[in-house]
Formats: structure tokens, C-alpha cells, sequence
């Protein structure tokens, strides 16, 4: 079982980010992602994932036929509609798929949150810790292109 730090950056594939920042949150029970706006036109949800000023944001408009509408209570204890779709989430190299609820986290500083449904079974929690499945990421890139570099070099050598 991995172990996952306090906060983390992580990969959306479904959606094509990649490291972004996420907050591990094992009080929250499902995953929430930030949303500027978010509508529903003729059956088919449009969003926006981040805003403006971060530093990921790209302005590209998502469209989902699936997805729902679920009574989500906030960190305030005050329930909120929320839209819910489906996607995955890439933590050490693995992808999860996972519901996650469209919120406006703007004034929070990580648009991703990750809650315990996800985590549990998969992951221990060290709050010491941060950015683990990015440094193995990291780790895995630099030993790939170290490999590369060497293949090539003996392969050079060869001829």
C-alpha cells in the first residue's frame, strides 16, 4: 500500500490536466474539483475547470452527457447541489476512476480535493508528507530518460 502525503500534485487523464495541486482530505468523503461555472444546455453539462489565476488554467470548455446532481454538504455543514461527474484520477502511476463533485474552491488553495472514498483500501495518510506520487513520478521520468540516454550511448558505440 502507497503512502500518500497531506497534499499532492496529481494527473486528471480523463481531462487531460496533469499536475495539479490536490489536497488530500480524509474528513470529506467523496473527491471535488474547482469549477467556475458549470450549466446544463439541452441535456449536456458544460464546465470550466479552474479560473484565471491558476496557473494550469486553460480555458477549455468540458462537456459531459453523464453525470448528476447530488445533495453535497460543505466543510460548513451546509448542503449544496452539486454537479457530479465521472473520471480518473493517476496517483503512483495508477488511475482511479472516481466521482468527483464540481464546487468553486477559488478562495481554497488546492482546486483538487481527495477525499476517503478513493483513498481507502489504497493509500495510508502520513501528514508529514507531501508530494510522494509526484516525486516517484519525477523519480520515474528522470530514470526513464537516463535509460534512454544510455541505450542510445551504447548503441552509438556499437556502430
Amino acid at each position: 500500500m502507497e503512502v500518500l502525503g497531506r497534499y499532492d500534485r496529481v494527473d486528471l487523464p480523463g481531462l487531460g490536466l496533469k499536475n495539479i495541486h490536490a489536497k488530500v482530505d480524509t474528513g470529506a468523503y467523496r473527491c471535488s474539483l474547482h469549477c467556475l461555472s458549470a450549466k446544463e444546455v439541452n441535456g449536456v453539462l458544460e464546465f470550466i475547470l479552474l479560473d484565471e489565476e491558476h496557473p494550469e488554467f486553460t480555458g477549455m470548455k468540458f462537456s459531459f452527457t453523464t453525470f448528476h446532481k447530488r445533495d453535497i454538504k460543505n466543510s460548513f455543514g451546509e448542503v449544496e447541489r452539486r454537479y457530479v461527474i465521472n473520471t480518473t484520477i493517476k496517483l503512483f502511476n495508477e488511475e482511479i476512476t472516481a466521482d468527483f463533485s464540481l464546487s468553486n474552491r477559488g478562495s481554497l488553495k488546492f482546486p483538487i480535493l481527495i477525499g476517503r472514498k478513493i483513498l481507502r483500501d489504497r493509500f495510508l495518510i502520513d501528514v508529514k508528507k507531501k508530494n510522494l506520487s509526484f516525486k516517484a513520478k519525477q523519480k520515474r521520468l528522470r530514470e526513464k530518460r537516463t535509460s534512454r540516454a544510455s541505450h542510445k550511448a551504447s548503441k552509438k558505440s556499437r556502430l
